[in-house]
């Protein structure tokens, strides 16, 4: 069966149809996406006719192809939930290094507002021997979350933040990962059309300040994080101070990462027991 114009793969000196179906559309890395829609496709042009459609009306591309590239692992994804960002794994490396760290290699690590488990699984595969959960408060994330944590036998639960937890980890959590939303309410309306119309508004909404559910996770990760226990928030370079207060406020110390490369803002801070 011949390939229909627009699925024919690109040749030397001829313009591609269909990064130009793709470019018209929007699409800012066309060429890349072009060539991950021909790979989800295999030889199924009506497949692909179809993946080029949901992509060209807006669908985030992850949610075509049905996963996402997160360091150096595909992660599952599914419409309707939240999409991780390459900014993220800057909280995962971060995890990672201190779970390297912690005496014995064997570090309890809670993924909270896991999403698709992105972060607990590079966490995971990054630091072998870990004990992993994960927790969001969308049940819809979290059957994703645990098809992707499985392999390093973690588990995920749904819930409103530390209600998702099992009682068992309370006060012997040494790092705890927080996604949390920290979008201000009235933002949600500048952000791009394939995240604020395709990904669910309680993964994006932070409240008026963007802070709401940061400060949640501040005020109430003490009583489960170990003595001289980590938790890691991301947060947004303008609103990183603000962060670094809070947890502060809640009794931990605190420190500011960056990445510009990947334009990731981590708050590190540590419970004062134990603390350097």
């Amino acid at each position: 069966m011949p390939w229909p114009e627009a699925a024919r793969p690109s040749e030397p000196g001829i313009p591609d149809p269909l990064v130009a179906r793709l470019r018209a559309a929007g699409c800012v890395f066309a060429e890349d996406e072009a060539r991950l829609l021909r790979e989800a496709a295999g030889d199924d042009v009506t497949r692909l006719e179809a993946f080029v459609q949901r992509r060209t009306g807006g669908e985030p591309l992850e949610y075509v192809i049905g996963w996402a590239e997160f360091g150096d692992l595909r992660i599952r994804v599914a419409p309707g939930v939240f999409v991780p960002r390459r900014r993220s794994e800057l909280l995962a490396r971060e995890a990672a290094a201190l779970a390297r760290s912690t005496t014995g290699g064997h570090a309890v690590v809670v993924d909270l507002c896991c999403g698709t488990g992105a972060v607990g699984a590079l966490v995971a595969h990054t630091a072998p021997g870990i004990e992993l959960y994960a927790a969001d408060i969308d049940p819809v994330a979290v059957e994703v979350a645990r098809l992707n944590i499985a392999p390093f036998g973690g588990q995920a639960s749904a819930g409103d933040l530390f209600a998702a937890l099992p009682n068992e980890i309370r006060g012997r959590v040494d790092i705890m990962t927080a996604n949390a939303p920290y979008v201000p309410s009235e933002a949600i309306a500048l952000m791009p059309p394939e995240a604020r119309d395709y990904e669910p508004l309680v993964a994006l909404d932070g409240g008026e300040d963007g802070l709401s559910i940061q400060r949640r996770v501040a005020e109430g990760a003490g009583e489960w994080l170990a003595g001289g226990g980590w938790l890691l928030i991301e947060t947004s370079r303008h609103q990183s101070r603000a962060t670094a207060e809070m947890i502060v406020d809640a009794g931990f110390t605190a420190r500011i990462v960056r990445d510009p490369e990947i334009g990731g803002t981590v708050v590190v801070g540590q419970t004062m027991k134990g603390a350097p």
